[in-house]
């Protein structure tokens, strides 16, 4: 009875080893086929409509007519922003312009010599055409304050054209669904085993 048993223990072990050494069994070529398909499968295009967006566009006219950038962007909540900006350093150098000029003729006619000249003076520089030295200082502040507000101007102009620039770039920036880690089923013929691949799409 025991070498009975010994025998077929035997006869296992030989089955077991041969079971161990053969081969892994090929998959079908249909099996095979599907898995190179899957993984040559193309993500999802980006929207074609941000595709053909061109930044350009928006800095184009957002550097032509102020607020122009923002409206292609369709950030409409920008445009008091923009406009207020603007509209307040426009209305700042117009007074400027305008009180240079008064302080200027009143400069000349306080400092012409000829007292019949002085009714032509305005106000606030009528009361002070005997100090004419305090319209000249004040008539150089206006001068330089109109300096300033030309290049506030220039500037606040500058950032609504930055800011559309800033929008239409971002608005072309990709954050798809392509831009994430998956996990794909594959095979490779070389190990000739399945595994599982690790994709990152990160778009063109």
């Amino acid at each position: 009875m025991k070498k009975v048993l010994v025998f077929l223990f035997v006869i296992l072990l030989l089955h077991a080893s041969k079971l161990h050494a053969q081969e892994p069994i090929p998959l079908p070529d249909s099996a095979v086929f599907l898995a190179k398909k899957s993984n040559k499968k193309k993500q999802p295009s980006i929207d074609t409509a941000v595709k053909k967006y061109d930044p350009a566009i928006a800095i184009r006219r957002s550097a032509m007519v102020p607020g122009w950038g923002q409206i292609t962007n369709k950030k409409y909540w920008k445009l008091p922003l923009v406009y207020g900006g603007l509209g307040t350093t426009a209305f700042i150098f117009f007074r400027n312009v305008r009180q240079y000029r008064d302080s200027r003729e009143a400069y000349i006619l306080a400092t012409d010599g000829d007292p019949s000249n002085d009714n032509l003076i305005k106000q606030p520089y009528f009361s002070v055409k005997d100090q004419p030295d305090r319209i000249r200082v004040f008539r150089n502040s206006v001068r330089q304050n109109i300096d300033y507000s030309v290049l506030f101007f220039i500037a606040f102009w500058g950032l609504n054209v930055a800011d559309a620039a800033v929008d239409a770039h971002l608005k072309t920036f990709d954050v798809s669904d392509n831009l994430s880690l998956q996990f794909k089923a594959g095979y490779s013929p070389i190990a000739n085993t399945n595994g599982v691949a690790i994709i990152l799409n990160i778009g063109k």
